[in-house]
């Protein structure tokens, strides 16, 4: 008659360890876990793409705000700002007596950079042109904000 094998009935710590895991991949239950980390997945792109777009929403309105302050300064001045700080602190002419301030503070886009600003505009000398330098803060790759 073969011999049976013997079972024992001690388990030791350091075998219980990882059971859990070794259980939900050898059940049927790895397919659950596959799906809830395909759910996460899916919820962490599509808010990282909100968040994208509502910096570039936030960008965009600086920069028209930007806009509309530059042309406010040359109306009053009659020339275009030397640095953005004039904008935020104008040095002379009726602004600068009447404590006007066409900015708050020097702009930024939504990721921190400062804003660039070619005053006359490049194709319209009534213009101003405003960027930002987007997301990677090179005006050298193509994600540049106008």
């Amino acid at each position: 008659m073969p011999r049976r094998p013997r079972t024992s009935s001690v388990a030791l710590p350091w075998e219980r360890q990882g059971s859990r895991l070794r259980e939900l991949i050898a059940g049927g239950q790895w397919r659950r876990v596959l799906a809830a980390l395909m759910v996460i997945a899916v919820g962490v792109a599509i808010w990282q793409s909100v968040e994208a777009r509502e910096k570039v929403r936030h960008t965009r309105a600086v920069i028209a705000e930007t806009r509309r302050a530059l042309a406010q300064f040359r109306e009053d001045m009659g020339r275009c700002p030397h640095t953005m700080r004039e904008l935020v602190h104008p040095v002379s002419g009726p602004a600068a007596r009447s404590g006007v301030h066409y900015l708050r503070e020097e702009p930024l886009d939504a990721w921190g950079h400062p804003l660039w600003v070619r005053c006359p505009g490049r194709y319209d000398e009534g213009d101003v042109d405003v960027v930002s330098a987007g997301p990677s803060g090179s005006f050298l790759d193509d994600d540049n904000i106008q």
